[in-house]
């Protein structure tokens, strides 16, 4: 893939200011894009608007909870009043919430985590469907987990949100496959190097994981006009593009 993949480009990134999705801000924007940079913490998004001047990027930054659904319609029309359309959407913000057994769980954190997981990208999702459509090729990646086709004991919170996430995703894609250009894929990224990793696995020696930059080649060549696959996950692990599973 040439550094340019993306050049002119429009892409909005949730979660945007660490991990994976601050890795993705900056691969884009090397890459042509204009990143539309969303997260809660203003400075971390200052921090990587910092970088991406000085890869010679550009980008917007967006501080804002994920769970303030009506300040993310008013995205969408903001995105609809400069650019008209949105040739790019990753879903990566997300909450891991307390990984223990379901019967402990709060249900304030319960609810906060299908919050930012599950309600928040299907806000997403009807917000910036009609800026995708406007765009020649328009392209929806988001960010899943083994956990959410997989039982772990004390995942259940995590794992049910991720499952709700990919099922309402390959839903999505489903609806839209003959009726427009846009591709919508999930991602599990597998154990890497993020804040997350450490609150799940704090006892994992962190050197032993790959950095959150090593997956930004698939995500550009997902987020590119020539990416024709829909509805299916990419397992970075494996390094390939997988069906969905129907139940044994």
């Amino acid at each position: 893939m040439t550094e340019q993949t993306l050049k002119g480009r429009i892409a909005l990134v949730t979660g945007a200011s660490r991990g994976i999705g601050r890795a993705t801000a900056l691969a884009f924007a090397k890459a042509g894009a204009h990143v539309i940079a969303l997260a809660r913490t203003q400075g971390g998004l200052e921090e990587l608007d910092d970088e991406i001047k000085a890869l010679g990027g550009t980008a917007t930054l967006v501080p804002l909870d994920l769970t303030d659904f009506d300040a993310l319609d008013r995205l969408g029309l903001s995105i609809h009043e400069r650019w008209g359309k949105l040739d790019i959407l990753v879903g990566n913000g997300a909450m891991l919430g307390t990984i223990g057994p379901l019967n402990h769980i709060e249900p304030k954190i319960f609810e906060r985590v299908m919050a930012v997981n599950v309600t928040a990208n299907y806000r997403l999702i009807r917000s910036m469907d009609p800026l995708l459509r406007a765009s020649d090729a328009g392209r929806a990646i988001f960010l899943s987990s083994s956990a959410g086709s997989n039982a772990y004991a004390y995942w259940g919170l995590y794992g049910a949100s991720k499952a709700a996430l990919d099922l309402m995703c390959r839903d999505w894609a489903e609806e839209i496959r003959n009726v427009t250009n846009v591709k919508v894929m999930l991602v599990n990224p597998g154990r890497t190097r993020t804040r997350m990793r450490a609150e799940a696995a704090p006892g994992e020696d962190p050197t032993s994981l790959p950095e959150p930059a090593e997956i930004t080649p698939f995500l550009i060549e997902m987020a590119s006009p020539a990416w024709q696959e829909t509805g299916r996950i990419f397992d970075f692990p494996k390094r390939k593009v997988l069906d969905f599973r129907a139940p044994a």
